[in-house]
């Protein structure tokens, strides 16, 4: 039972009116008009990368350790920290600055840019491989001290000297 094939007059048309809406649809989306892009103003943060820092060799704190030990005695301490400066044979200058904590007995040595404190500028030999600090409040009461030592110099020298024409003595 061979079906006989359809007549073309017979086929539906759907398909075909489905097809070509389909392809004008395409075309004139295709067609539209593009829309500009918006652009947004975003507020950029400074991306400039930061400067490259020379970084020298690791500090040897051996040779820190071995000075402090040595002269430690003159380390003026402040809720058992202090700060000190080595001297540098390469620059000949105290270019080498740590930070020091004293817990008990032992002493942890932090590297630090530069001395945060006064320096300790009495009672200590000026030929010392290390500079050592003190606290604000101690420097000012030394500073005190010192001048009240040289007002007393001062008015006791005044009291010993005899007035401007007077003699010694006869």
């Amino acid at each position: 039972m061979d079906e006989p094939e359809p007549k073309p007059s017979q086929l539906s048309k759907t398909p075909s009116w489905i097809m070509l809406g389909f392809l004008l649809g395409a075309v004139f989306v295709w067609l539209l008009p593009r829309p500009e892009p918006v652009l947004i103003e975003v507020p950029v943060k400074d991306e400039t990368p930061p400067p490259l820092v020379a970084v020298g060799p690791k500090p040897d704190m051996s040779e820190l350790e071995a000075v402090f030990a040595e002269w430690s005695q003159h380390a003026v301490w402040d809720n058992n920290l202090t700060e000190v400066a080595l001297w540098d044979i390469a620059t000949a200058q105290y270019a080498r600055f740590y930070e020091v904590l004293r817990v008990g007995e032992t002493y942890y040595f932090r590297s630090i840019p530069a001395l945060t404190r006064p320096v300790l500028t009495h009672g200590v030999d000026t030929n010392a491989p290390l500079l050592f600090t003190e606290p604000d409040a101690r420097r000012r009461e030394w500073l005190r001290q010192r001048d009240e030592e040289t007002w007393k110099a001062i008015q006791d020298s005044i009291k010993r000297k005899p007035p401007p024409g007077a003699t010694g003595g006869n």
